[in-house]
């Protein structure tokens, strides 16, 4: 009498992480994105174009642009990587790609991070072409180190990016996905310092103004405007929009999962 044979199926790995796997993921996207100039226009110029607009519309107040304009050379790269990441995230969602790439041995933080690793090479050449520009061609005004900008720039853009990713698996449709800038990203906007010190702010607004990332972004750029070396304070602030980054990928990876029709 014969035994039936059995099949064991390998286990599906759920968050370790897998430099091989992480890398092809970051490829497949980055090959993708290559295909669709318009959303890598949208991430590489709208931001320099955004500071563009903004320094001749402060053309005749020059210190009002050197105020305000290195906040912003943060502020936008978030903006757009927040945006341009949830809503392709989801599109592929929503096509199954996700879906089937979540049926093969690949991690659910394997993936988050080759998401965030492309992303985030788009987002390295975005905060360099958009420090560049601001520096070197609209005259910003910095008492720093123009380096320093790129590295507020470029956590900020990474800000974005984990936002994107995280905020896409609460949306059923990209046009969700847009609805969630103003409910994560406007607020940030309002009580991050830009238009008022936050100090000034009524004590219930300045409480919440002191948990949010876009705040110590703000402050990180402000402290390179002021001060020739690197100082306590802007070590702080980068390190809280850093670990903001990357608490909140490690909670994209927590809410990934797969959805069945």
């Amino acid at each position: 009498m014969s035994t039936p044979r059995t099949t064991t199926r390998p286990s599906v790995p759920t968050s370790a992480l897998n430099a091989s796997r992480t890398l092809a993921t970051a490829a497949r996207v980055l090959r993708q994105l290559r295909h669709d100039p318009r959303t890598i226009a949208l991430m590489l110029l709208v931001p320099c174009l955004m500071l563009l607009l903004l320094r001749y519309v402060f053309d005749g107040s020059p210190r009002t642009f050197d105020t305000i304009g290195a906040s912003l050379l943060g502020i936008f790269p978030l903006i757009t990587m927040f945006l341009v990441t949830s809503i392709a995230t989801l599109r592929e969602r929503t096509s199954g790609t996700l879906e089937r790439l979540l049926a093969m041995p690949l991690g659910k933080g394997d993936l988050i991070a080759g998401y965030a690793l492309a992303f985030g090479a788009i987002a390295i050449v975005q905060s360099a072409l958009a420090t560049a520009l601001a520096v070197w061609f609209l005259g910003l005004d910095v008492v720093g180190s123009p380096w320093l900008l790129l590295l507020v720039a470029l956590l900020d853009a990474l800000l974005g990016t984990a936002l994107g990713l995280f905020v896409s698996a609460f949306a059923a449709s990209e046009f969700q996905a847009v609805q969630f800038m103003p409910a994560v990203i406007f607020p940030q906007l309002l009580l991050c310092g830009l238009f008022t010190a936050r100090e000034n702010m009524h004590p219930v607004l300045e409480g919440i103004s002191d948990v949010l990332p876009m705040s110590y972004a703000v402050d990180g750029m402000n402290e390179v405007l002021r001060h020739t070396d690197m100082t306590a304070p802007f070590v702080r602030d980068i390190l809280i929009v850093a670990g903001c980054a990357l608490l909140v990928l490690v909670l994209g990876a927590a809410t990934l999962r797969r959805r069945t029709a």
